[in-house]
């Protein structure tokens, strides 16, 4: 149950706003959500936890709402809050500053752990998707599936853009599957988190090492190998999440 009142109270008789002070530096975005991270975490706020309004935060650290406003928009991106109409802003996934020691910033650290929850979901997805695309494809759609998986290779190894070349063989796949909602799910899946200009999340560098297995889920589809398909998913997966827990230092589970 969503606990809703306006601010947490602690037992000394200080609420969060008392964990946050005015924001002088130039660079408020970041700033600004470094500043809200540590007041929820010194605040002992947690997941159904309401946060203060946008304009007691705005006036509180001495920026406009609308800065605020840009600031949320962007963890509501990552899906660490939800909004309701009329009710409020509520936490919708734990949040955690790196202050006192942490060596990765916070906003790195809250794009990867939402890129593992974002994971668990494309997992259970991508793994049917696969065993459908593998048991249905025509003979076609393996071939195709093939080329679009040399082409994304070449891609990969010459060191050129590579995202439409990825995104051409995986919907290929989501088409073999016979399921038009397993494409258009997937796809929406992969813009669902929004990713700063600095992140390493967000550069043509982070999942390089994912790509070789792509051509084992290639083979294994030609081969109508729905076993093997779903291992190489898999692995690919596991690939990305290993370098997603190495950028922000947490131990695989």
């Amino acid at each position: 149950m969503d606990r809703t009142s306006d601010l947490l109270i602690e037992p000394d008789g200080r609420d969060a706003l008392d964990y946050l002070e005015r924001i002088e530096t130039k660079t408020r975005g970041v700033a600004i959500l470094d500043a809200l991270a540590d007041m929820i975490e010194r605040a002992g706020l947690g997941v159904g936890d309401k946060l203060p309004p946008e304009v007691t935060l705005a006036e509180k650290l001495g920026v406009g709402r609308s800065t605020i406003r840009e600031a949320l928009n962007r963890w509501e991106g990552l899906g660490l809050i939800r909004r309701r109409r009329g009710a409020g802003t509520f936490l919708a996934a734990r949040v955690s500053s790196s202050k006192g020691g942490g060596l990765v910033p916070t906003m790195v650290r809250l794009e990867g752990e939402a890129l593992l929850r974002l994971l668990e979901v494309r997992r259970a997805l991508e793994d049917d998707v696969v065993r459908r695309a593998t048991i249905n494809a025509s003979p076609a759609q393996r071939q195709e599936i093939s080329r679009l998986c040399d082409l994304l290779l070449e891609d990969v190894g010459a060191r050129r853009p590579w995202r439409g070349a990825d995104a051409a063989f995986h919907g290929a796949i989501y088409d073999a599957s016979g399921n038009p909602m397993f494409g258009q799910i997937l796809s929406r899946l992969d813009h669902a988190l929004e990713r700063s200009g600095e992140s390493p999340f967000g550069r043509d560098e982070f999942g390089m090492e994912s790509f070789p297995p792509h051509r084992d889920l290639a083979d294994a589809i030609v081969a109508a190998d729905p076993v093997a398909a779903c291992a190489a998913i898999n692995h690919i997966l596991d690939v990305v999440e290993g370098e997603i827990r190495t950028i922000i230092g947490v131990a695989s589970t």
